[in-house]
């Protein structure tokens, strides 16, 4: 059994976003999936990008969104969706709304997410 504490949880961020690592490959042994609480400001952007050895499923638990797809496709995605990306799908989120969005991200297998966080980081310097 393990317990991750408040105080073990990183939180990346970047413009607009927190990224939340619940329970990851820097606070736990598992080897099976991540799990991120993601909170976007109003007007955020999770750009479109793709894990192309995970899976992702997406659990909307406040406010409401954009879903930002393959090419320029888009769908609304509120409180209470879920919805689940395979490996290598394009997917992104803009929050469009007055209201702080969040979501919690299941991804499978683990993914250590500190480089797209960094690479964003420096892109924007």
């Amino acid at each position: 059994m393990e317990i991750i504490r408040r105080e073990e949880v990183v939180v990346l961020a970047n413009p607009g976003i927190a990224s939340h690592q619940l329970l990851s490959p820097r606070n736990s042994a598992s080897s099976r999936l991540t799990i991120t609480r993601v909170v976007l400001q109003p007007g955020a952007t999770n750009a479109r990008h793709r894990h192309d050895a995970s899976e992702q499923v997406w659990i909307a638990l406040s406010g409401s969104g954009i879903l930002l797809l393959a090419g320029d496709a888009t769908l609304p995605f509120a409180e209470g969706a879920v919805v689940r990306f395979v490996e290598g799908e394009i997917h992104g989120l803009h929050n469009a709304g007055p209201e702080t969005f969040e979501y919690l991200a299941v991804t499978a297998p683990p993914l250590d997410f500190r480089a797209a966080y960094a690479a964003q980081d420096q892109a924007a310097r």
